[in-house]
């Protein structure tokens, strides 16, 4: 076989070897590190058997430096190296839990982004009083130190019947759904108890193969022919332990360091509330117990950041069962804080040539029929509204509910609907003119709000609801214009980003899958449009992947994946290149050879939605806000009742400079008043006395920094506005006396 490696050079390896042999062929040091590999793309076990010629790029766990912190390459590897260990993690904590419950009946566990979980029908219901002994009997699994190997089984009754004969319907429903994948016909239905009541065999794909994971021989395992099985070797008693499996998983269960119980909840059988009812654990590991201390420490800090927490604390927003799950009602503070950051991008937006518009919050059905938000994707957006005259007629003629959907979707009735998007309006405000191409770009922008019918179960504070406001442009452009204005749209990302500290991000550009019927237009205009697409990531400087099928049906997008101050990951705003709609909605322009032209459509959201951003802005600062920002930006304290005079002075010159000040004139003493400033989150105290009243000065003190001594009054007005006016994230008035 002949093996490609990252670096672009080429190894020879015979027939049926793995990536552990590939490793060891370069050096000792590698293969004893390998744990898996990228086998074109795809996840593989160090140890299966590589298939055919082939690009390999092996996957090491990583380093650990002197303070037991694991070191990756980039975020590819430590993606790929957790999801290996997670996954073998899964399934080390199936056993454990099986070996206590022997009754169990296990039915799916896959590694997620912070750890795994594991669905297990069982009906003794677990308890964190239980996480405790899972652990244990994990970590006599660790100590095991057994191998994973994975072992395939053809389509045919070899594989099917040997799940059968297990009787675990849900591994022969997984079983079924991965041969469905696989192209293959053939199906197997269970009843309730999990004895076959049907099996009807098609043709079947020929090489379709079920694979299996041991932690430990599987040959073993196999003449036990169980899932779980003991056996005695001398005076050892050895485990093997099996599970239906895609895989991949690391080498052996000594690779998983560190590990944690962290939840049980309940689930349905994909997901069906009418289903069987499942207990599913979660967990997580690492590859050190630092790894796991830091992030434990990490969900502990993020509890204290909660914006549902903290926002109401602080008094930004607020849920109101009487209004509604999923709508927020914007407090005063809060809608301080929702204004600052609309002045601040409407700014860059004139500057850029933006044009303001405003939109209705509804629209005729027959506008999102053509769009095809009507009735494609129904499921999440608000029941259609309907005149209520028509609507008493057609009961009175026996109308059903059905017939009424269906004369909806087919257009024989039409209504009015709370738009799900901003961009069939702006659409129809391009459409309202005719274009020449000497008008393009055209670009138009609203902070609009949109309605989407969400789950109860996905509801999450105002990271997820059912009204939120988009800050939304659309761009009609020329197809020679397209890259420069997909260009701005980045520059637009790059300027808040920068303003507002969030440094740490990535990019992701959703290219469209050649061999899928899912995309739509012209190869042409989708390769130019990938390419504009790509260059604007390049010239960001960040880390950025391309993937192949995450596109929008309609054309390649770029999302921003921004880290915050304790490392977790927020797909903050968009930019998708659309053709779809033009054409859908027959817009047009006169182009220089007098004939009409389609322009190209640029969807951009920089902040995504104002609710998702905020609470993100509140976690990422922890509701300290920069000055600019602050819902009060100073609170002004006297000393006692003898200096409110002076104190009132003061506030009047600060709002002279439009600066968002309050007096603590109350009857607590001084540290009880500088106690509820810094409770409130405020950059600044000023402390007014009896020598700041003579020497015109203000004691100065910041929710940081701490005292910072007195300060002439106007010199502290002049360093506030500056530290206000240039955006600052440090406190010039803490540094500059």
């Amino acid at each position: 076989m002949k093996i490609q490696l990252p670096d672009g050079s080429e190894r020879d390896l015979p027939e049926g070897s793995s990536a552990y042999d590939l490793a060891a062929s370069i050096g000792e040091g590698l293969a004893k590190a390998a744990i898996g590999a990228r086998v074109n793309g795809e996840l593989y076990d160090a140890h299966r058997p590589l298939p055919g010629d082939c690009e390999v790029a092996i996957i090491t766990a990583p380093r650990l430096n002197k303070k037991g912190i694991p070191t990756y390459r980039d975020d590819q590897h430590r993606a790929d190296a957790l999801y290996l260990l997670r996954h073998s993690a899964a399934h080390i904590m199936a056993e454990a839990i099986e070996r206590l419950w022997p009754d169990t009946q296990l039915a799916y566990g896959p590694p997620l982004d912070n750890g795994f979980y594991y669905d297990l029908k069982l009906d003794t219901p677990i308890s964190s009083d239980d996480f405790e002994k899972i652990e244990a009997e994990m970590r006599k699994i660790v100590e095991e130190d057994r191998p994973f190997k994975r072992y395939e089984l053809a389509h045919d009754d070899k594989g099917m019947d040997k799940l059968l004969r297990e009787g675990n319907k849900y591994k022969v429903d997984n079983a079924t759904r991965a041969l469905d994948r696989a192209d293959n016909k053939r199906s197997y239905h269970l009843d309730a108890v999990g004895a076959p009541i049907q099996k009807h065999v098609y043709e079947a794909a020929q090489g379709a193969m079920l694979s299996f994971y041991v932690t430990g021989n599987p040959s073993d395992t196999q003449q036990h022919g169980g899932t779980l099985s003991s056996l005695k070797d001398g005076q050892k008693e050895i485990w093997q332990w099996e599970d239906l499996c895609q895989g991949p998983h690391v080498d052996r269960t000594s690779r998983i360091a560190a590990f944690k119980i962290m939840s049980v909840a309940s689930s349905h059988w994909h997901g069906d509330v009418n289903s069987d009812r499942f207990q599913r654990v979660y967990g997580t590991a690492f590859f050190s117990p630092e790894e796991l201390d830091q992030h434990l420490e990490n969900l502990e800090e993020a509890k204290r950041r909660d914006h549902r927490v903290v926002g109401q604390r602080l008094g930004l927003f607020a849920i109101d069962e009487k209004v509604g799950q999923g709508l927020i009602l914007w407090k005063p503070k809060g809608a301080v804080v929702r204004d600052e950051l609309q002045k601040f991008i409407s700014r860059y937006l004139e500057q850029q040539g933006y044009h303001q518009v405003f939109t209705p919050h509804i629209g005729k059905l027959d506008l999102y029929r053509t769009s095809g938000h009507f009735p494609y994707y129904q499921d999440s957006q608000f029941p259609p509204l309907v005149d209520s005259d028509l609507m008493r007629k057609l009961a009175d003629e026996g109308c059903s509910c059905g017939d009424l959907a269906a004369r909806m979707t087919d257009g024989d009735i039409d209504g009015y609907m709370l738009k799900p998007m901003n961009c069939p309006h702006h659409i129809r405000i391009y459409a309202n003119d005719k274009h020449s191409y000497r008008d393009l770009p055209i670009r138009l922008a609203e902070f609009g709000t949109v309605y989407r019918w969400e789950q109860s179960g996905e509801l999450g504070g105002m990271t997820r609801v059912r009204s939120f406001t988009q800050d939304d442009a659309h761009l009609f452009v020329t197809p020679d214009q397209l890259a420069d204005e997909v260009m701005g749209c980045i520059e637009l990302v790059k300027i808040i980003f920068k303003t507002l500290g969030m440094t740490d991000y990535r990019v992701r550009v959703g290219l469209r899958d050649p061999d899928s019927s899912k995309f739509v237009g012209e190869s042409s205009d989708w390769d130019a449009a990938e390419a504009a697409c790509v260059a604007a990531a390049q010239s960001m400087g960040v880390p950025f992947s391309q993937e192949p099928g995450e596109a929008a049906f309609y054309g390649p997008k770029i999302d921003f994946v921004v880290k915050d101050v304790i490392g977790r990951e927020w797909q903050l705003g968009t930019v998708q290149v659309d053709y779809q709609l033009p054409q859908r909605f027959e817009l047009e322009y006169v182009g220089r050879d007098n004939k009409p032209h389609r322009p190209i459509m640029i969807h951009r959201a920089p902040f995504g939605s104002m609710e998702r951003f905020i609470a993100v802005l509140i976690e990422h600062f922890n509701g300290a806000f920069p000055l600019w920002l602050s819902p009060e930006q100073v609170r002004v304290l006297p000393v006692s009742d003898k200096f409110v005079g002076y104190a009132k002075e003061v506030e009047a010159r600060l709002k002279q400079e439009r600066l968002r000040v309050t007096l603590d004139d109350g009857n607590d003493r001084l540290g009880g008043k500088i106690k509820s400033a810094e409770e409130d989150r405020l950059p600044y105290m000023l402390v007014v006395g009896g020598k700041d009243a003579e020497a015109r000065t203000v004691s100065v003190r910041h929710r940081d920094a701490g005292d910072l001594g007195a300060v002439p009054l106007e010199r502290c007005v002049e360093n506030l506005v500056r530290e206000r006016d240039t955006q600052s994230l440090e406190p010039i008035v803490a540094t500059v006396a």
